[in-house]
């Protein structure tokens, strides 16, 4: 039996997916380096190397929609391709965790 299909993403110029990647990417990387969640300095280190990487692909991919005269960012359209590729799961490792139950 095959899984369920997902609803497809809305549809985005191609800087707006890139800006929708890019930022996911740097979502997962801080995620990865967060003290409060992250468990050995080596991979938290090599997350916060690639973070300059990711965070210029942002930067690029919005340089582009301005250039383009893209000047708004439709913000419930990217939100609902956000919740689409897992953003509310994936951002939650970028906050402190509550205090465990002791």
């Amino acid at each position: 039996m095959l899984p369920p299909e997902l609803p497809p993403l809305p549809a985005l110029t191609r800087a707006e997916a890139q800006v929708v990647d890019a930022y996911l990417d740097l979502v997962d990387l801080v995620g990865r380096s967060n003290p409060a969640r992250c468990t050995h300095t080596y991979g938290a280190l090599r997350a916060a190397q690639a973070l300059a990487g990711r965070a210029t692909a942002l930067k690029d991919a919005l340089t582009l929609m301005h250039l383009r005269g893209e000047s708004e960012l439709h913000t419930a359209t990217l939100a609902e391709a956000l919740r689409l590729l897992d953003g509310d799961r994936r951002t939650r490792r970028v906050t402190v965790p509550p205090p465990s139950a002791r």
